[in-house]
């Protein structure tokens, strides 16, 4: 009787392992497309933040999308990432995204839209009587990270004054620090001031006691200057124009949303970003750094030339760059004119 009742109760599993591996059963793990998208928990992120974690990309890219996120803290080791075949879509600043397709001849990646315009001030300590690009030599400033967008533009500021850094032989000492030891170096009066993005100008002026020399807004046309860019590998983009298109889709529906809901998409955000680091960002901290900034799915691809253009006056690209093919914003245009938007240069 023992055998019977086994042998009727291999019969349905051995059924049930057939379907399973017939063609039209396989699980969806296994059949899935994975997407993996890289971001940083910061506001200028806004997108990725609040897309992720309302299931808006997920929903974009349908059932038989897995997507696969990973949250980076700098610009190079996304670059690395997807040079390496590890990522198929990132949200990133203007200079890492140049530094990836010059050193890969152009092969790597492509902008395919923009994210953020704005968000990075020149903040000094009151006591540092910096009131004036003058008064800038024999001063110590720091920036984010050696080559970044933030180091860049605090370099190609002192050069269009006149100034020379102490590696050229000038009077102005940079110290590239990442932005939690900047606000601590500040705050101890170990450095006069720095150029940082948002959320840290902001907490260098409330937490810091500091004051703002420079909002980078007023050196650019329309105060637009790209601060955060989505890319995609090319390789990705050849193959799956089709999943491109859809989280394009949801990125532009995702940006109009926040330009119409400013105070929920901010609230979103920090939580997310409470989420991934363990801390929310102060409220006044919060509000002083959104206003500063603002989500655009346009590239602003002039100003991303000029960066680049800055970033080879500083030395940190060998040769001027060759940019053509950088910027492509094909998938980008059909979205906006099914939208009825109008299309990009």
């Amino acid at each position: 009787m023992a055998r019977l009742r086994l042998a009727r109760l291999a019969l349905p599993l051995a059924l049930a392992g057939l379907l399973l591996a017939s063609p039209g059963c396989t699980p969806a793990s296994e059949t899935a497309t994975v997407v993996r998208v890289g971001y940083f928990p910061n506001l200028t992120h806004s997108q990725a933040l609040i897309g992720l974690s309302r299931g808006d990309f997920e929903r974009a890219l349908g059932p038989t999308t897995r997507l696969d996120p990973k949250a980076f803290n700098a610009g190079p080791s996304v670059i690395e990432a997807l040079f390496a075949g590890e990522i198929d879509l990132a949200y990133i600043g203007p200079n890492p995204a140049v530094n990836g397709f010059v050193r890969s001849q152009g092969e790597a990646l492509r902008v395919i839209a923009g994210a953020t315009s704005g968000g990075a001030a020149f903040i000094v300590r009151p006591e540092s009587g910096i009131d004036s690009p003058d008064d800038l030599s024999g001063k110590r400033l720091a920036s984010p990270q050696l080559g970044n967008t933030q180091d860049v533009a605090l370099r190609a500021y002192l050069s269009r004054n006149q100034l020379k850094t102490t590696e050229q032989g000038g009077t102005v000492q940079i110290i590239p620090t990442a932005n939690p030891q900047i606000l601590d170096l500040f705050r101890r009066g170990e450095i006069d001031g720095a150029w940082v993005p948002e959320p840290w100008a902001t907490r260098l002026l409330l937490e810091g006691g500091g004051v703002l020399f420079l909002d980078e807004r007023s050196l650019w046309p329309d105060g637009d200057f790209t601060t955060a860019l989505l890319i995609a590998r090319t390789g990705f983009l050849q193959d799956h124009p089709d999943l491109v298109s859809r989280w394009l889709e949801a990125h532009v529906e995702l940006t109009l949303w926040e330009q119409a809901n400013p105070d929920e998409a901010k609230r979103l955000a920090n939580e997310e970003i409470r989420r991934i680091t363990g801390q929310a960002l102060p409220e006044a901290v919060l509000d002083g750094a959104w206003a500063r900034q603002r989500v655009t799915y346009d590239p602003l691809t002039a100003t991303i030339i000029a960066s680049a253009q800055a970033a080879f006056a500083a030395g940190y690209l060998d040769a001027e760059p060759e940019l053509s093919g950088l910027v492509d914003l094909a998938l980008l245009n059909t979205v906006l004119a099914d939208r009825g938007l109008p299309e990009l240069p």
